[in-house]
Protein backbone atom coordinates (compact mmCIF):
# COMPACT_ATOMS: atom_id res chain seq x y z
CA UNK A 1 0.00 0.00 0.00
CA UNK A 2 1.56 3.55 -0.87
CA UNK A 3 2.22 5.94 1.97
CA UNK A 4 -0.70 8.17 2.96
CA UNK A 5 0.00 12.10 2.08
CA UNK A 6 0.34 14.36 5.52
CA UNK A 7 1.85 16.98 6.77
CA UNK A 8 4.58 16.60 9.24
CA UNK A 9 3.84 17.59 12.66
CA UNK A 10 3.25 21.03 13.28
CA UNK A 11 4.58 23.07 15.89
CA UNK A 12 2.54 25.10 18.44
CA UNK A 13 2.94 28.71 16.45
CA UNK A 14 2.11 26.55 13.09
CA UNK A 15 -0.73 25.05 14.04
CA UNK A 16 -2.38 28.54 16.03
CA UNK A 17 -2.06 30.30 13.15
CA UNK A 18 -3.59 27.50 10.54
CA UNK A 19 -6.83 27.03 12.88
CA UNK A 20 -6.91 31.42 13.29
CA UNK A 21 -7.08 31.55 9.43
CA UNK A 22 -9.69 29.00 9.62
CA UNK A 23 -11.57 29.64 12.07
CA UNK A 24 -11.60 33.85 11.13
CA UNK A 25 -11.21 33.38 7.55
CA UNK A 26 -9.19 35.32 5.00
CA UNK A 27 -9.43 38.40 2.73
CA UNK A 28 -7.30 35.62 0.36
CA UNK A 29 -9.79 32.76 -0.43
CA UNK A 30 -6.36 30.98 -1.97
CA UNK A 31 -4.57 31.61 1.70
CA UNK A 32 -7.81 29.86 3.13
CA UNK A 33 -7.97 27.25 1.84
CA UNK A 34 -4.59 26.12 1.75
CA UNK A 35 -4.87 26.96 5.59
CA UNK A 36 -8.06 24.29 5.69
CA UNK A 37 -5.88 21.89 3.52
CA UNK A 38 -2.92 21.52 6.18
CA UNK A 39 -5.44 22.19 9.37
CA UNK A 40 -7.54 18.73 7.66
CA UNK A 41 -4.50 16.79 7.00
CA UNK A 42 -2.64 17.37 10.44
CA UNK A 43 -5.80 16.39 11.86
CA UNK A 44 -5.60 13.09 10.04
CA UNK A 45 -8.12 13.84 7.10
CA UNK A 46 -7.44 12.06 3.95
CA UNK A 47 -6.60 13.37 0.94
CA UNK A 48 -10.42 13.26 -0.95
CA UNK A 49 -12.16 14.21 2.22
CA UNK A 50 -9.55 17.26 2.35
CA UNK A 51 -10.45 17.08 -1.18
CA UNK A 52 -14.01 17.37 -1.18
CA UNK A 53 -14.20 19.55 1.89
CA UNK A 54 -12.20 22.63 -0.17
CA UNK A 55 -13.87 21.63 -3.46
CA UNK A 56 -10.07 21.10 -5.09
CA UNK A 57 -8.65 18.95 -6.80
CA UNK A 58 -7.41 15.87 -5.66
CA UNK A 59 -4.07 16.25 -6.80
CA UNK A 60 -3.55 20.04 -5.72
CA UNK A 61 -4.23 18.73 -1.86
CA UNK A 62 -0.54 16.28 -2.04
CA UNK A 63 1.11 19.11 -3.68
CA UNK A 64 0.15 22.16 -1.37
CA UNK A 65 1.19 19.40 1.40
CA UNK A 66 4.36 18.73 0.13
CA UNK A 67 5.17 22.29 -0.47
CA UNK A 68 4.32 22.91 3.11
CA UNK A 69 6.53 19.93 4.31
CA UNK A 70 9.44 21.55 2.29
CA UNK A 71 9.18 25.30 3.15
CA UNK A 72 6.58 25.58 6.15
CA UNK A 73 3.75 28.30 6.23
CA UNK A 74 5.14 30.20 3.58
CA UNK A 75 3.25 27.62 0.86
CA UNK A 76 0.11 29.86 2.11
CA UNK A 77 1.01 32.40 -0.15
CA UNK A 78 2.05 31.41 -3.65
CA UNK A 79 4.55 33.66 -5.63
CA UNK A 80 4.43 34.58 -9.30
CA UNK A 81 7.35 35.50 -11.62
CA UNK A 82 7.79 38.32 -14.34
CA UNK A 83 7.69 42.13 -14.56
CA UNK A 84 11.11 44.58 -15.84
CA UNK A 85 14.33 43.54 -14.21
CA UNK A 86 15.11 44.69 -11.03
CA UNK A 87 16.78 47.94 -10.74
CA UNK A 88 18.30 47.03 -7.36
CA UNK A 89 21.26 44.73 -6.35
CA UNK A 90 20.07 41.64 -4.38
CA UNK A 91 22.62 42.87 -1.50
CA UNK A 92 20.84 46.43 -1.45
CA UNK A 93 18.03 44.41 -1.39
CA UNK A 94 18.85 42.20 1.47
CA UNK A 95 19.72 45.58 3.15
CA UNK A 96 16.25 47.02 2.89
CA UNK A 97 15.12 44.02 4.20
CA UNK A 98 16.81 43.72 6.86
CA UNK A 99 16.76 47.36 8.24
CA UNK A 100 12.86 46.81 7.55
CA UNK A 101 12.81 44.17 10.04
CA UNK A 102 15.26 45.66 12.13
CA UNK A 103 13.58 47.53 15.10
CA UNK A 104 14.29 51.26 14.61
CA UNK A 105 15.89 52.25 18.10
CA UNK A 106 18.50 49.22 17.40
CA UNK A 107 19.65 51.71 14.72
CA UNK A 108 19.48 55.20 16.39
CA UNK A 109 15.96 56.29 15.17
CA UNK A 110 13.79 57.66 17.85
CA UNK A 111 10.71 56.26 16.96
CA UNK A 112 9.93 52.13 17.37
CA UNK A 113 8.34 51.15 14.23
CA UNK A 114 8.85 52.53 10.57
CA UNK A 115 6.79 54.16 8.22
CA UNK A 116 7.20 53.66 4.71
CA UNK A 117 8.41 57.31 4.26
CA UNK A 118 10.56 56.97 7.13
CA UNK A 119 12.18 53.30 5.71
CA UNK A 120 12.57 55.01 2.27
CA UNK A 121 14.49 57.81 3.77
CA UNK A 122 16.88 56.04 5.90
CA UNK A 123 18.83 54.08 3.11
CA UNK A 124 20.03 56.91 1.94
CA UNK A 125 21.67 58.63 4.95
CA UNK A 126 23.65 55.25 5.86
CA UNK A 127 27.39 56.19 5.45
CA UNK A 128 28.81 54.12 3.09
CA UNK A 129 25.56 52.60 1.69
CA UNK A 130 23.64 55.09 -0.11
CA UNK A 131 19.98 53.38 -2.08
CA UNK A 132 17.66 54.93 -3.56
CA UNK A 133 14.82 53.65 -3.48
CA UNK A 134 10.83 54.97 -4.07
CA UNK A 135 8.38 54.41 -2.13
CA UNK A 136 6.37 52.19 -3.85
CA UNK A 137 9.17 49.90 -4.99
CA UNK A 138 9.48 49.75 -1.32
CA UNK A 139 5.91 48.78 -0.46
CA UNK A 140 6.65 46.20 -3.80
CA UNK A 141 9.55 44.58 -2.53
CA UNK A 142 8.62 44.37 0.96
CA UNK A 143 5.50 42.16 -0.36
CA UNK A 144 7.79 40.34 -2.71
CA UNK A 145 10.22 39.33 0.11
CA UNK A 146 7.13 38.00 2.39
CA UNK A 147 7.91 41.45 4.53
CA UNK A 148 3.77 43.27 5.42
CA UNK A 149 2.66 45.63 8.31
CA UNK A 150 1.62 43.53 10.92
CA UNK A 151 0.20 43.88 14.25
CA UNK A 152 2.35 43.17 17.54
CA UNK A 153 1.20 39.64 18.80
CA UNK A 154 1.77 37.81 21.69
CA UNK A 155 2.40 34.00 21.27
CA UNK A 156 2.66 30.91 23.75
CA UNK A 157 4.05 27.34 22.96
CA UNK A 158 2.49 24.46 24.46
CA UNK A 159 3.88 24.04 28.72
CA UNK A 160 2.37 20.33 28.57
CA UNK A 161 5.35 18.06 29.50
CA UNK A 162 3.79 15.27 27.57
CA UNK A 163 3.24 16.96 24.19
CA UNK A 164 5.33 15.09 22.06
CA UNK A 165 3.40 11.59 23.77
CA UNK A 166 0.09 12.81 23.59
CA UNK A 167 0.88 13.96 19.48
CA UNK A 168 2.09 10.22 19.22
CA UNK A 169 -0.94 8.72 20.53
CA UNK A 170 -3.33 10.61 18.56
CA UNK A 171 -0.96 9.98 15.57
CA UNK A 172 -0.83 6.23 16.47
CA UNK A 173 -4.83 5.54 16.40
CA UNK A 174 -5.44 7.67 13.54
CA UNK A 175 -2.92 5.80 11.55
CA UNK A 176 -4.24 1.95 13.23
CA UNK A 177 -8.05 2.66 13.56
CA UNK A 178 -8.86 5.12 11.39
CA UNK A 179 -12.57 3.94 11.11
CA UNK A 180 -13.05 4.29 15.04
CA UNK A 181 -11.81 7.25 15.96
CA UNK A 182 -14.24 10.26 16.74
CA UNK A 183 -13.40 14.45 17.58
CA UNK A 184 -15.33 16.46 20.05
CA UNK A 185 -14.95 20.38 20.76
CA UNK A 186 -17.27 23.22 21.36
CA UNK A 187 -17.00 26.18 19.57
CA UNK A 188 -18.37 29.58 20.83
CA UNK A 189 -19.57 32.04 22.75
CA UNK A 190 -22.47 31.94 19.59
CA UNK A 191 -24.80 35.59 20.38
CA UNK A 192 -28.02 37.00 18.60
CA UNK A 193 -26.58 39.78 16.64
CA UNK A 194 -25.91 40.67 13.09
CA UNK A 195 -22.25 39.43 11.96
CA UNK A 196 -20.39 40.54 9.04
CA UNK A 197 -19.48 38.34 6.23
CA UNK A 198 -19.20 37.88 2.60
CA UNK A 199 -21.47 37.61 -0.67
CA UNK A 200 -21.96 38.04 -4.01
CA UNK A 201 -23.47 41.46 -4.72
CA UNK A 202 -23.68 44.31 -7.59
CA UNK A 203 -20.44 46.53 -7.22
CA UNK A 204 -20.89 49.18 -4.52
CA UNK A 205 -24.44 47.86 -2.87
CA UNK A 206 -22.92 45.08 -0.85
CA UNK A 207 -25.70 43.57 1.73
CA UNK A 208 -26.20 45.50 4.61
CA UNK A 209 -27.54 44.29 8.37
CA UNK A 210 -28.93 46.49 10.81
CA UNK A 211 -26.38 47.15 13.79
CA UNK A 212 -27.70 46.30 17.68
CA UNK A 213 -27.45 47.91 20.86
CA UNK A 214 -29.14 45.35 23.33
CA UNK A 215 -28.44 41.86 23.53
CA UNK A 216 -30.73 40.17 25.57
CA UNK A 217 -30.58 36.95 24.24
CA UNK A 218 -27.37 35.61 25.92
CA UNK A 219 -25.46 32.86 24.36
CA UNK A 220 -25.04 29.49 23.43
CA UNK A 221 -22.14 27.12 22.66
CA UNK A 222 -21.74 24.84 20.16
CA UNK A 223 -20.70 20.62 20.98
CA UNK A 224 -19.59 19.14 17.69
CA UNK A 225 -18.92 15.36 17.03
CA UNK A 226 -17.05 14.34 14.37
CA UNK A 227 -16.94 10.52 12.68
CA UNK A 228 -13.36 10.50 11.09
CA UNK A 229 -13.92 7.47 9.64
CA UNK A 230 -17.67 8.66 8.47
CA UNK A 231 -16.67 12.09 7.85
CA UNK A 232 -19.89 12.97 9.35
CA UNK A 233 -20.19 15.86 11.54
CA UNK A 234 -22.96 16.61 13.77
CA UNK A 235 -23.81 18.58 17.00
CA UNK A 236 -26.29 20.50 19.03
CA UNK A 237 -26.29 24.03 21.04
CA UNK A 238 -26.33 24.69 24.87
CA UNK A 239 -26.88 27.30 27.13
CA UNK A 240 -23.14 26.36 28.43
CA UNK A 241 -20.09 23.82 28.59
CA UNK A 242 -20.34 21.79 31.31
CA UNK A 243 -19.50 17.41 32.53
CA UNK A 244 -22.93 16.98 32.04
CA UNK A 245 -23.07 17.81 28.15
CA UNK A 246 -19.70 16.56 27.26
CA UNK A 247 -21.32 13.15 28.64
CA UNK A 248 -24.09 13.29 26.41
CA UNK A 249 -22.24 14.23 23.31
CA UNK A 250 -19.80 10.82 24.37
CA UNK A 251 -23.17 8.69 24.65
CA UNK A 252 -24.12 10.25 21.46
CA UNK A 253 -20.59 9.13 20.23
CA UNK A 254 -20.78 5.76 21.53
CA UNK A 255 -24.49 5.14 20.10
CA UNK A 256 -22.70 5.46 16.56
CA UNK A 257 -20.49 2.09 16.77
CA UNK A 258 -23.25 -0.21 18.96
CA UNK A 259 -20.80 -2.84 18.25
CA UNK A 260 -19.34 -2.91 21.72
CA UNK A 261 -15.86 -2.33 20.59
CA UNK A 262 -13.64 0.43 21.87
CA UNK A 263 -13.74 3.44 20.29
CA UNK A 264 -10.91 6.33 20.45
CA UNK A 265 -12.71 10.02 21.18
CA UNK A 266 -9.82 13.13 20.82
CA UNK A 267 -10.96 16.06 22.52
CA UNK A 268 -9.01 18.95 24.14
CA UNK A 269 -8.08 19.54 27.72
CA UNK A 270 -10.78 21.62 28.74
CA UNK A 271 -12.08 20.47 32.52
CA UNK A 272 -15.45 19.85 31.57
CA UNK A 273 -13.98 17.21 29.31
CA UNK A 274 -12.23 15.42 31.67
CA UNK A 275 -14.42 14.77 35.31
CA UNK A 276 -14.83 11.71 37.48
CA UNK A 277 -18.06 10.35 35.72
CA UNK A 278 -16.82 11.15 32.07
CA UNK A 279 -14.21 9.18 32.72
CA UNK A 280 -15.71 6.17 35.04
CA UNK A 281 -18.64 5.85 32.10
CA UNK A 282 -15.35 6.18 29.20
CA UNK A 283 -14.37 3.46 31.13
CA UNK A 284 -17.26 1.12 31.43
CA UNK A 285 -18.19 1.86 27.49
CA UNK A 286 -14.84 1.43 26.14
CA UNK A 287 -14.37 4.81 25.27
CA UNK A 288 -10.64 5.70 25.29
CA UNK A 289 -9.97 9.18 25.28
CA UNK A 290 -7.22 10.89 24.04
CA UNK A 291 -6.94 14.45 24.97
CA UNK A 292 -4.61 17.03 23.00
CA UNK A 293 -1.76 18.79 24.76
CA UNK A 294 -2.38 22.28 26.39
CA UNK A 295 -2.65 24.95 23.93
CA UNK A 296 -2.06 22.36 20.89
CA UNK A 297 -6.19 22.45 20.33
CA UNK A 298 -5.38 22.72 16.32
CA UNK A 299 -4.55 18.99 16.81
CA UNK A 300 -8.12 18.31 17.30
CA UNK A 301 -9.03 17.08 13.81
CA UNK A 302 -12.72 18.29 14.24
CA UNK A 303 -11.11 22.31 14.51
CA UNK A 304 -10.62 22.03 10.27
CA UNK A 305 -14.34 21.63 9.89
CA UNK A 306 -15.48 23.95 12.58
CA UNK A 307 -14.63 26.78 9.83
CA UNK A 308 -16.63 25.98 6.91
CA UNK A 309 -19.47 26.15 9.90
CA UNK A 310 -18.60 29.13 11.06
CA UNK A 311 -18.41 30.73 7.65
CA UNK A 312 -21.53 29.23 5.96
CA UNK A 313 -23.90 29.65 9.19
CA UNK A 314 -22.72 32.56 11.07
CA UNK A 315 -20.69 34.72 9.23
CA UNK A 316 -23.06 37.10 6.61
CA UNK A 317 -26.24 35.88 9.19
CA UNK A 318 -28.81 37.90 11.33
CA UNK A 319 -30.57 35.29 13.16
CA UNK A 320 -33.83 36.67 15.35
CA UNK A 321 -32.99 34.10 18.21
CA UNK A 322 -31.17 30.85 19.15
CA UNK A 323 -33.71 28.54 17.56
CA UNK A 324 -33.52 30.22 13.98
CA UNK A 325 -29.59 30.12 14.77
CA UNK A 326 -30.24 26.21 15.82
CA UNK A 327 -32.35 25.39 12.61
CA UNK A 328 -29.73 27.06 10.75
CA UNK A 329 -26.82 24.95 11.74
CA UNK A 330 -28.85 21.49 11.77
CA UNK A 331 -29.61 22.55 7.95
CA UNK A 332 -25.85 22.92 7.32
CA UNK A 333 -24.83 19.49 9.33
CA UNK A 334 -27.66 18.37 7.29
CA UNK A 335 -26.20 19.30 3.59
CA UNK A 336 -22.73 18.79 4.48
CA UNK A 337 -23.34 14.90 5.89
CA UNK A 338 -25.01 14.57 2.02
CA UNK A 339 -22.25 16.17 0.58
CA UNK A 340 -19.27 15.54 2.56
CA UNK A 341 -18.00 12.35 0.77
CA UNK A 342 -17.87 10.36 -2.61
CA UNK A 343 -21.81 9.05 -3.18
CA UNK A 344 -20.90 5.66 -3.65
CA UNK A 345 -18.74 5.04 -0.49
CA UNK A 346 -21.16 7.18 1.72
CA UNK A 347 -24.02 5.24 0.92
CA UNK A 348 -21.71 1.95 1.43
CA UNK A 349 -20.53 2.92 4.77
CA UNK A 350 -24.53 3.89 5.42
CA UNK A 351 -25.88 0.68 4.35
CA UNK A 352 -23.30 -1.22 6.63
CA UNK A 353 -24.23 1.11 9.48
CA UNK A 354 -28.02 0.53 9.03
CA UNK A 355 -27.46 -3.38 9.22
CA UNK A 356 -25.90 -2.75 12.50
CA UNK A 357 -28.07 -1.27 13.90
CA UNK A 358 -30.98 -3.44 12.97
CA UNK A 359 -29.25 -6.34 14.73
CA UNK A 360 -28.02 -4.88 17.30
CA UNK A 361 -32.26 -3.16 17.88
CA UNK A 362 -30.82 0.47 17.86
CA UNK A 363 -32.10 3.68 16.10
CA UNK A 364 -29.42 6.31 15.41
CA UNK A 365 -31.06 9.16 13.86
CA UNK A 366 -33.03 12.48 14.75
CA UNK A 367 -31.43 15.07 16.96
CA UNK A 368 -28.04 14.07 17.60
CA UNK A 369 -28.10 13.40 21.10
CA UNK A 370 -30.23 14.73 24.11
CA UNK A 371 -29.28 16.23 27.49
CA UNK A 372 -30.48 19.27 29.81
CA UNK A 373 -30.06 21.90 28.03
Amino acid sequence: MAELVRVRRLTDQEGQKLQRIVRRGSTSSVRYRRAMMLLASAGGNRVPVIAKLVQADEDTVPHVIHRFNEIGLACLDPRWAGGRPRLLSPDDEDFVVQTATTRPTKLGQPFTRWSIRKLAAYPRKVHGCVIRIGREALRCLLARRGVTFQRTKSWKESPDPERDAKLDRIEEVLKRFPDRIFAFDEFGPLGIRPTAGSCWAEQGRPERHPATYHRTHGVRYFHGCYSIGDDILWGVNRRKKGAANTLAALKSIRAARPDGAPIYVILDNLSAHKGTDIRRWAKKNKVNLRFTPTYASWANPIEAHFGPLRQFTIANSNHHNHTVQTRALHAYLRWRNANARHPDVLAAQRRERARIRGEKGIRWGGRPFQAAA
